[in-house]
């Protein structure tokens, strides 16, 4: 039986997202009669690795950008907002990574929260309120990362590229640009594989 490592492509943690994984993994393994080692990558959410590969493909896609924006949005996943009053480190996290990675492209980002769903209230502000208040506010060029997010999908493709970009124009915006995420690029891969060559460091050959 040989080890294994899991790697997750969920950058920041939170109990929705990684532990549901780790729980489901929990009960495939209840069910092995001889189960092997596990271990997993822990949450990577302010590594030096992610935000220097972030950044580089941020900067990769702005540069191709046939305009320069007036700011940059970053939009994360939202979560009840409970949650954070329960101790999900979800909220702090994706903050960090706001944070590490406005310090890293030079430029200041603003945070917002996508996909919101039912009546409960959830991590602020909002995306949809943020895009339009940010061309209220005179931003006529936005440009909007999603760092949560390893792959594109959705929530990147359909809420943001689509219906985002309806709502940043209706607003009064003129240029918008949904950024990629890092999907299967050279700095997403070759990060995925630094974090896993280290985690596995002195474990197996």
């Amino acid at each position: 039986m040989t080890a294994s490592s899991l790697p997750r492509l969920y950058p920041q943690y939170s109990g929705a997202t990684t532990a549901t994984v780790m729980d489901a993994v929990g009960r495939a393994l209840a069910a092995m009669r001889w189960q092997p080692a596990i271990r997993t990558l822990p949450p990577y959410h302010d590594d030096p690795l992610h935000i220097n590969a972030l950044a580089t493909d941020a900067t990769a896609h702005l540069a191709a950008l046939d305009f320069t924006p007036d700011a940059l949005l970053a939009s994360f996943h939202s979560m009840p907002e409970r949650t954070l009053s329960l101790g999900d480190p979800y909220h702090c996290q994706c903050q960090k990574t706001a944070r590490l990675l406005s310090e890293s492209l030079g430029q200041p980002l603003t945070i917002s929260f996508q996909s919101r769903l039912g009546r409960a209230k959830w991590l602020e502000p909002s995306t949809e309120a943020t895009l339009a208040t940010l061309a209220q506010k005179g931003v006529r060029k936005l440009a909007v990362l999603t760092p949560g997010f390893s792959a594109d999908n959705l929530e990147t493709l359909e809420e943001i590229a689509i219906r985002g970009r309806e709502t940043f124009l209706a607003a009064g915006g003129t240029h918008f640009a949904a950024l990629p995420c890092l999907n299967d690029g050279e700095p997403g891969m070759a990060m995925i594989e630094a974090l896993v060559r280290r985690e596995l460091g002195g474990w197996v050959s």
